[in-house]
């Protein structure tokens, strides 16, 4: 045992002096969702009576539970928190997932656990310490929003819970992840794995909690965020719960390791799939090379703004059952602004959300220039004559072209299923147009993550912590009070208020121009600096 482990100090350092910056940001900013979140709820609703008036009749809602989980007490404390559960949850797994492929398959795929494991490193070490730094950020994000939530003096046993219900589903993905890591022979095939269950056990979750009893909602102790759900914080605070996700967090390691030992180095156990021997002539020029390999990633998302899609469309006809209800109205306003009918203001809410989400996947494709660098790729494509400027432009164009084809997809549902769920929701060319016009904030992260992967590659996964953080100061900035500057800091707070209000043609057009600007920038460093 202790030489299989020998080196995990060594290892451990070196890993948290690689993640100085991605892994605090990203701690601060699920810690900033759920404590700024639960304030502003509780400015708007400061005790049981204006809580339960407001929120009860939206939580009830099957379709919001589906959403967002369970939410059984009827106290401000429980409903501050009713989309921040599982929402967090998500997130911090998501954290997890990143953190444990980043310091084992992505290091073996990229060479340097070769390097290293030809020193005095042990066969466990590198997973072992994947494993912790990610254990830590589980730890920190959920034990880290637990006492700011009790700092607002909401009542500590919930506030526990609240952690609870986080760390049980971030612990589930550090040992999902630890063995999908062992199974897939690629970072991608990894990825795909780990988030596929992911989606796989939100999807399962959202149908057990649509019902009030029977076998299928029974079947959402099947899923771990069913789990982290069913904490239920402020209300039952059933905290065994984190024995389930420790449960998974062992056997996934166990596996993991067992697999470890078995496997090659540079190998899996699912061999990634041969190609043809010859490529098609469409398969000419870099673009063409990098949209080939993103098509995995971009089939997965559109799956997913499909989903989503009709999850949304399907609340619309939810929303407008709480027209006559003042507090709710009130709280819908907080979110989404005061322009329109309430499925108008609710949909404005939403999208902010979903831009986010469709920037992360931005965010990611053009990162995979630096992983192409990593990796040999790029070393192989850059002497057949293909130049810089086309390689990086490559990787931005499918970036661009990729966020725009999933928010067109997720406005299109939402706009055929919110129709037909409600005949007050939007039309279909309003609600396509409010998804739509997102893009200039989403496009500013992608030229971010440009900028950094073109000027400094080692910077560049600090595009998730400006994202992360960029998301919470533009969404929570205002009900936190905090300075306008930094507010305005934030593409998301510059969205205006579709599709009841007008579209901020200057600010859209701002971010533009300043998405074209770093992607410009970015592309001039590139050209001028090493390729690794």
């Amino acid at each position: 045992m202790t030489t299989r482990l020998a080196g995990l100090g060594r290892l451990l350092r070196l890993a948290l002096r690689r993640d100085r910056v991605i892994l605090p940001a990203s701690v601060l900013g699920l810690v900033l969702l759920s404590v700024g979140s639960a304030q502003a709820t509780l400015e708007l609703f400061p005790d049981d009576a204006s809580a339960v008036a407001g929120l009860g009749d939206l939580v009830g809602n099957p379709a919001v539970v589906a959403m967002y989980g369970p939410i059984s007490a009827a106290d401000a404390d429980a409903l501050a928190v009713f989309k921040t559960v599982m929402m967090g949850a998500v997130l911090v797994a998501v954290l997890a997932v990143v953190l444990v492929r980043r310091h084992t398959r992505t290091e073996e795929e990229e060479g340097r656990l070769e390097l290293v494991g030809a020193g005095a490193v042990g066969r466990w070490a590198p997973l072992a310490a994947g494993i912790l730094v990610a254990l830590l950020g589980v730890v920190a994000a959920s034990g880290l929003s637990s006492l700011g939530l009790a700092s607002l003096g909401m009542d500590p046993a919930g506030s526990v819970a609240f952690g609870v219900a986080w760390a049980t589903a971030g612990f589930a993905w550090v040992g999902v992840t630890a063995t999908a890591v062992q199974l897939a022979s690629t970072t991608r095939g990894a990825g795909g794995l780990a988030f596929g269950t992911l989606g796989a056990a939100f999807v399962l979750r959202a149908a057990a909690d649509s019902v009030d009893d029977g076998v299928v909602h029974a079947l959402g102790w099947a899923s771990p965020l069913g789990w982290a759900g069913r904490v239920e914080p402020y209300g039952p605070d059933r905290t065994w719960v984190l024995l389930l996700g420790l449960a998974v967090l062992v056997a996934g390691v166990a596996t993991g390791l067992a697999v470890l030992g078995r496997r090659d180095l540079g190998a899996g156990v699912l061999p990634a799939r041969l190609g043809p021997a010859r490529a098609a002539r469409s398969l000419t020029g870099p673009f063409a090379l990098v949209s080939r390999l993103a098509t995995g990633t971009v089939t997965g998302w559109v799956v997913g703004m499909l989903v989503g899609g009709v999850v949304l469309g399907s609340l619309l006809g939810a929303v407008g059952d709480l027209t006559s209800n003042p507090a709710m109205a009130r709280f819908l306003e907080a979110l989404g602004g005061s322009a329109g009918t309430v499925e108008d203001i609710y949909l404005a809410s939403e999208t902010r959300f979903v831009a986010v989400a469709v920037a992360a996947a931005g965010v990611a494709l053009v990162l995979r220039l630096g992983a192409s660098e990593r990796s040999g790729l790029g070393e192989s494509v850059l002497p057949t004559g293909t130049s810089r400027l086309r390689w990086y432009g490559a990787h931005v164009l499918v970036a661009v072209l990729a966020t725009t084809l999933f928010l067109l997809v997720i406005g299109a549902t939402v706009g055929v299923v919110g129709s037909l769920a409600s005949s007050s929701a939007p039309g279909f060319w309003a609600t396509l147009g409010a998804f739509a016009a997102t893009l200039p904030a989403v496009w500013v992260l992608v030229g971010v993550a440009g900028l950094l992967v073109g000027a400094r590659p080692r910077l560049a996964p600090l595009a998730w912590a400006l994202l992360l953080v960029g998301f919470v100061v533009g969404e929570l900035g205002p009900t936190m009070d905090l300075p306008g500057w930094l507010v305005d800091v934030s593409p998301f707070a510059h969205l205006g208020q579709l599709p009841g209000g007008d579209f901020a043609v200057l600010a859209a057009a701002v971010m533009t121009l300043a998405a074209a600007g770093l992607t410009a920038a970015g592309a001039l460093a590139y050209g001028r600096r090493d390729v690794a």
